[in-house]
Order: structure tokens, then C-alpha cells, then sequence
């Protein structure tokens, strides 16, 4: 056989395999009448293992592109050039040739564990069951009728929610704005992917900090943007790096999430903030403003926000109740221009013509209520305290194995691992002793690093899943 998998490709070599064959099955290099090399056979022929094989064969089959038969072998099906005419299609060709890419296959590896095994959880990006606001919500539903409607809803959102968020920013973000300058979105992940696709075109240059959670987000490839990364310290990123990058590349946007980044937990320094700002007013480039986090500061600090501090509207401002209230409300919003608002507006309708009414509805109520402000303090409390927890834990199962920033505020802690380790390894022995996390590399350039989520799991399971991936390290550094 006149081909050899490309070891080197990101694609699986049994899918280089059935991709292959499929192909020869298409021009007639595998006829219908002669059967198919077998298993055994194929793999010792491309020195690759049997089970390689036997999953493209699989998958070939399950595209009803070979019958497989006890006895008679594998052959490519009759029914292809049959009577019928009728073939199923090549869903992994289509699959691998759109254009909107798929998440790293370590990112898809820990939702597929997290999903189908009870493993102690440092990993998601989200609240625990018991802080979210139940009682809150039950009372909100069981007491007031649902007065909106069912039907379409104003495109950026329902009007009496928008006046909501405009007294909620004012109140507890020091931001000044007003219900036409607010779209609203189904969480901050949609709200960014709109400002990418229908702002940006192919071949514009961002700036975004490294690490961070944009940094393994396949928007901006999928977009054909070229991304270019902002060096953080505790403070956050040096501002002159903007205007060094803007100079070389001239990047028309600046994506940030200043106030306990996503995932070091570092709080930018205010005077980083206002430079910022003068960069962005010097130079006429718009800041994208992701701010999860802001209400967590476990001093009682009231922080400023970019938005907060930008007088011309140079900042587009992304937030939600995902990281404070719930994950599955999925209320985000946009604050912006209101010709940006407008345009981001339309391409939300030809999306999904607008946001559910009956989540708005519940959001609505709640902001407004008495009870946001209590959820909001017993909620930093129970964050701070599960804080406290990991970096306990940290102290106690890797003193002198990592290095940690300790933050003020947020939900993710930011470890440096002192030893040289395969990040692989770890995951996979991490995962076999029941706890995951996410490895630093899916969010950073630098080697070396994992993030641990503290608000997904209590107290007790904190600090046996630190033991758990000590456990881990000891196994993977022993090898």
C-alpha cells in the first residue's frame, strides 16, 4: 500500500486511515468486489498498532462505507454502487473542513471526564450547586407571575431588564450608561464571540495577555485574527507593551480581563488602568473589557473598572451573572457605543432572533431585589473561605514544590511547578486518583504551570484534591 500516516499531524492517524481509504473506495483503489486488507494485516503493514485499525474500520463502517463479515473479511459495501445509488455521507470530512475550530483536544478531554465521571472538580470555571441562590430564585418564581412575553423579545434585550443592568452598573460597577447602549447575551462566550466576528475581518491583529482565558479560545482563528500576547506581572500587563505592539503590528483591538484575571487572580494596578486608557485614546484602539469578577474582592475594596474610568467610550464592556449568580441562567451583556450596540444587535437576531424571556425575567426580578446584595456578600465569603482552603492546602502537600500568586478576589489560583513535568502525565495520573484541573499550557505559553478553580468544590474536597494531584506530581516527577 502506497501510503504512510503522518505521525506529525494533529489528525489521529486511524482517521488519516479511514480518511484514506475512503478516498480509494471514491476513485476505485478498493473495489467492491475484492475485499479490504484485514486488520492483523493492515497494521503490520503500517507498522502502527492493530487497534489503530480496527478504529478506522469502525469508523468507516459506521459511515456505511464497508460491511465487516465473519469469515469473508471486511468489504467496501454493495449497496454504495448498488440499485439504491444512495451513500451516507462523509460527516468527518465535513467535520474537519469547517471553518470554525473546534476547542484544543485537552480542553475537550477535561469536559468529557468532567461530564462522565464524578471526579473532585478544579477545573470548571463555575459556582458550586449550594451558591447559587436557590432559595432566592424559588421565592422570586412562586411569588410573582410571569408578566413578559413568550414571544420575540426587543433584539438587545428585554427593555424593562436593560433599564435594570443600567441601575445595576451605576449602583455596583460605578458605570454610567443607558438601556440603549446595553445588549444583552447569552452569557460573556457569546458576547465575545459577536464583537470578534462582527468587528474584526480576516488578517487584523489583537492584543491579548498571556496567559489568559482568551488565549485557548479558537474564536480568534476561526476569525483568521492574529493574536499577540501582553506579558502580565501581579500588577497585570505593562501598558507600554500595547504601544510597542501597536507600533510593530498595528492591532486594532485589545482584549483584557483586568480586575482577578482569569487564571493568575491578579488585580492591574489602577495606574496601569488609566494608562491603558491614554494609550487607547492616543492611538484610537478599543479596549474589550471582560469583567466576571469584580463584585469577589474579598477586602470589600470597590474596584474601578476600565469602563468605570473611560470618559470618551473607548471601552466595550463584557459581563454576566455566570461567575456571581449561576452558569445555566446565561445572562451576559455588552456595554458600548450605541451604533456598536446596533450592529452587535443584528447579528444576535440572525443568530438566535434574541435572548429567552423567561431567564430575563428571573434575572430582572433578582437584580433588583433585596436579595442580590446579601447573595453577593455571603457569597465572597464562602469564595474567600475556599481561598483560604487551597492555598492551606497548597502549603501543605507541595511547600516547596510550587509557586503561587494568592488572590483577593475571583475563583482560580495560578500555580508555577518547580520541577520539569509532562503536562500529558500529570493530567492522565491526575485524572486516575480522581481530580482534575486545568494545565497551563491551554491558557498560557509558558511551561510549567496549572490552574486550580476553588469555587466548584467545598472545603473537605479542596483539600483532598490538592492531596489527590500531590499524589499525582510525586507519581509523574518519580517516573
Amino acid at each position: 500500500m502506497d501510503w504512510k500516516p503522518d505521525r506529525e499531524s494533529k489528525i489521529p492517524i486511524y482517521k488519516q486511515l479511514a480518511l484514506f481509504i475512503e478516498s480509494g473506495i471514491s476513485d476505485g483503489t478498493f473495489p467492491h468486489d475484492k475485499p479490504l486488507p484485514s486488520e492483523r494485516g493492515l497494521a503490520k503493514e503500517l507498522r502502527i498498532n492493530r487497534s489503530t485499525v480496527i478504529a478506522a474500520y469502525d469508523e468507516l463502517e459506521s459511515n456505511g462505507l464497508i460491511d465487516r463479515n465473519r469469515g469473508s473479511g471486511t468489504t467496501v459495501s454493495k449497496d454504495i454502487w448498488g440499485i439504491s445509488k444512495k451513500r451516507i455521507p462523509s460527516w468527518n470530512r465535513y467535520i474537519e473542513a469547517g471553518s470554525f475550530l473546534p476547542n484544543l483536544p485537552v480542553t475537550q478531554r477535561i469536559h468529557k471526564e468532567m461530564a462522565e465521571h464524578n471526579l473532585i472538580n478544579l477545573a470548571s470555571g463555575e459556582l458550586s450547586q449550594d451558591l447559587f441562590p436557590m432559595s432566592s430564585f424559588r421565592e422570586i418564581t412562586s411569588n410573582r407571575s410571569f408578566i413578559g412575553s413568550l414571544g420575540y423579545d426587543h433584539p438587545q434585550g428585554n427593555a424593562v431588564l436593560r433599564q435594570t443592568l443600567t441601575n445595576h452598573v451605576k449602583q455596583f460597577r460605578s458605570i454610567e450608561t443607558n438601556p440603549s447602549s446595553i445588549l444583552v447575551t447569552s452569557g460573556a462566550q457569546q458576547a465575545l464571540h459577536l464583537v470578534v466576528q462582527c468587528l474584526l475581518k480576516p488578517g487584523d491583529a489583537v492584543a491579548i495577555e498571556n496567559p489568559s482565558y482568551h488565549y485557548n479560545l479558537p474564536v480568534f482563528k476561526s476569525a483568521g485574527i492574529k493574536t499577540y500576547y501582553l506579558k502580565g506581572d501581579q500588577d497585570g500587563i505593562n501598558p507600554n507593551d500595547i504601544t510597542a505592539l501597536y507600533k510593530k503590528h498595528r492591532i486594532r483591538m485589545i482584549f483584557l480581563n483586568p480586575i482577578f484575571q482569569n487564571p493568575t487572580g491578579t488585580l492591574m494596578a489602577e495606574n496601569r488602568r488609566k494608562k491603558i486608557l491614554e494609550i487607547s485614546s492616543e492611538y484610537g484602539i478599543p479596549v474589550v473589557e471582560d469583567d466576571p469578577y469584580s463584585l469577589t474582592s474579598f477586602t470589600g475594596e470597590k474596584i474601578q473598572t476600565l469602563k468605570s474610568l473611560d470618559h470618551f467610550g473607548n471601552v466595550l464592556y463584557i459581563s454576566s451573572l455566570t461567575k456571581i449568580v449561576a452558569s445555566g441562567l446565561r445572562i451576559g451583556w455588552i456595554i458600548g457605543p450605541k451604533a456598536v450596540i446596533e450592529r452587535l444587535s443584528d447579528a444576535k437576531q440572525q443568530v438566535d432572533f434574541g435572548h429567552a424571556s423567561y431567564t430575563q425575567w428571573i434575572a430582572n426580578d433578582f437584580l433588583g431585589s433585596k436579595y442580590f446584595e446579601s447573595h453577593i456578600k455571603n457569597l465572597v465569603n464562602q469564595l474567600e473561605s475556599r481561598r483560604n482552603q487551597i492555598v492551606s492546602s497548597l502549603q501543605t502537600y507541595l511547600f516547596e514544590q510550587v509557586d503561587f500568586y494568592i488572590p483577593k478576589g475571583g475563583i482560580h489560583i495560578w500555580c508555577r511547578i518547580k520541577n520539569e513535568f509532562n503536562e500529558i502525565q500529570l493530567l492522565e495520573e491526575s485524572i486516575k486518583r480522581g481530580v482534575i484541573y486545568v494545565p497551563g499550557s491551554t491558557m498560557g505559553s509558558e511551561k510549567g504551570f496549572v490552574r486550580f478553580t476553588f469555587s466548584r468544590e467545598k472545603e473537605e474536597d479542596i483539600n483532598e484534591g490538592i492531596r489527590r494531584f500531590a499524589d499525582a506530581l510525586d507519581a509523574v516527577l518519580k517516573k
